[in-house]
């Protein structure tokens, strides 16, 4: 292929991949959603631009220099990075399968793919925190140019990150339990590395080594990134291409269920049956699972970073943020789109009368039950000492009383199908009725407990915040029909809705 030709495909396979979001036939709903994505991140930006400066402070004095700490962390930032992008990336292979109808090479389109793989935006996002943080620690001791060696640097190892990435996300298509393998290299490495010798720590000094090659322009360092990026890229340009044909020649495979299966919720009734739909979804649907993940993910972080740090002691309303976050999370996040997977069958479920108030009583029960995960990982604080027992509880009571209520009205408004083998970020469902419902049902509940806890201290706000929460489990059947008689009121536009999104 000649150069000029391979000049114009790339520009043309560049420019379909920006308008790829506007041939979605949801798209007048995704500009929505694009304007509450951007200032997600705008909020994202500014918070990682704030601890920039906030961990230029905290090392500022230390033994090392402020920039050597951060780079000798850079493990940390690589693994949180790593583990982010499943929210954020695809592979090639799925990119590439609708240009196999077309004239073009698979070798072309494979190195245009992995290639743009390592110039995507996502490999700049924590220039927010880099940029303040070098402009502050680096100059003084390099200059301009050790500053920009240094952001080179650090955009050079998420490259890499994202070529290994890849290598794993393509592997966990096939089998989802091969994440154990990242898992385990992260963890020997961050243990033998830094942990199991604390005189070494050689992953420590290696890592701080490489960025000061970086920032003094030392060729060796840039030579490190070229001998693991070659092979990183080569292997993922085989795997892609193994992976190309499998994505073409895809077939389904539907797992069969004994019909003994999860017998236990039998003597439930009709509602026995949704709480199974409810947990195959959770467990086989893309879409779903991802939300579930994710929401944990949230979680967990959130948790270890507020009982073993000491970050936000100094907030109460940090700590007020994170207790009902942890708890109202995961919730928001699957039933922001209520309904929506049900979309897919809402004929079927129209065929019999008040089956659509068994299924929403299922649902709220199955999260009822799903809120032992977060109260699993708020034993972290309890036990730290940074909340008490009595605040977990409120909160525990708080989120299907006041919470799920809230959240759950989008049963009456939702009209479109999400697809349930996208990605979530993909799937490209989310109006502007969704989004202000969550961010709603995520604020709201903070904002109650931080003003009890002001007025009248934070026993009494916690025994405010178990009180209502009772008042609103007792009162479920009602507030359910409620929703289950406005969904019925309005099922023809809300069906029309979800075949028009298929």
């Amino acid at each position: 292929m000649d150069f000029q030709r391979a000049r114009l495909l790339y520009k043309l396979i560049s420019h379909n991949q920006r308008l790829h979001d506007r041939r979605h036939p949801m798209f007048e709903k995704n500009k929505v959603m694009k304007v509450f994505g951007y200032i997600f991140v705008a909020f994202w930006a500014v918070y990682l631009m704030m601890f920039g400066v906030f961990f230029y402070n905290i090392f500022k004095d230390s033994a090392l220099e402020s920039f050597d700490w951060i780079d000798g962390g850079m493990i940390w930032f690589l693994i949180l990075d790593f583990f982010l992008r499943f929210a954020m990336q695809e592979t090639p292979a799925q990119n590439i399968k609708q240009y196999k109808l077309l004239n073009v090479p698979t070798n072309f389109l494979l190195n245009v793919f992995l290639f743009r793989m390592g110039l995507q935006l996502y490999n700049f996002f924590w220039a927010f925190f880099l940029v303040p943080f070098g402009f502050l620690a680096i100059p003084q001791f390099y200059g301009i140019t050790g500053y920009i060696g240094f952001l080179i640097g650090w955009w050079l190892m998420f490259v890499l990150n994202s070529y290994w990435y890849l290598i794993w996300r393509t592997i966990l298509n096939r089998n989802i339990l091969m994440l154990a393998i990242p898992v385990l290299i992260y963890a020997a490495l961050v243990y033998f590395g830094i942990f199991f010798d604390e005189d070494d720590q050689w992953l420590f000094q290696g890592s701080m080594h490489l960025m000061r090659g970086f920032c003094q322009w030392n060729p060796l360092s840039f030579l490190f990134f070229v001998v693991l990026v070659v092979p990183l890229y080569l292997i993922n340009y085989n795997a892609q291409k193994a992976a190309i044909y499998v994505e073409i020649a895809k077939t389904e495979v539907v797992k069969s269920f004994k019909t003994n299966n999860m017998t236990y919720l039998d003597k439930f009734g009709v509602i026995g049956e949704y709480l199974k739909l409810e947990i195959k979804s959770t467990m086989r649907n893309l879409v779903v699972r991802k939300q579930f993940l994710t929401g944990c993910f949230c979680m967990i972080m959130l948790c270890c970073l507020f009982a073993f740090t000491d970050v936000y002691d100094s907030m109460p309303f940090m700590r007020v943020f994170i207790s009902t976050y942890c708890f109202s999370c995961l919730g928001v996040m699957t039933c922001t789109s209520i309904m929506c997977a049900e979309g897919n069958y809402i004929d079927g479920l129209m065929v019999r009368k008040e089956t659509v108030l068994s299924l929403l009583k299922a649902k709220y029960y199955f999260h009822c039950v799903m809120l032992i995960v977060p109260l699993i990982f708020a034993m972290m604080p309890v036990i730290q000492g940074k909340i008490s027992i009595l605040t977990a509880i409120g909160c525990l009571l708080f989120t299907p009383g006041a919470v799920f209520p809230f959240i759950f009205q989008l049963a009456v408004y939702n009209d479109s199908a999400i697809q349930l083998n996208e990605k979530v970020t993909k799937a490209g469902h989310n109006t502007k009725m969704q989004l202000i419902m969550s961010y709603l049902a995520l604020f709201i509940p903070m904002g109650i407990m931080y003003l009890f806890v002001v007025l009248f201290g934070e026993d009494i706000a916690d025994m405010l915040m178990i009180a209502i929460g009772a008042i609103g489990i007792l009162l479920h059947p009602l507030w359910l029909r409620n929703i289950y008689n406005r969904f019925m009121a309005r099922r023809y536009q809300n069906m029309d809705g979800f075949r028009n999104s298929h």
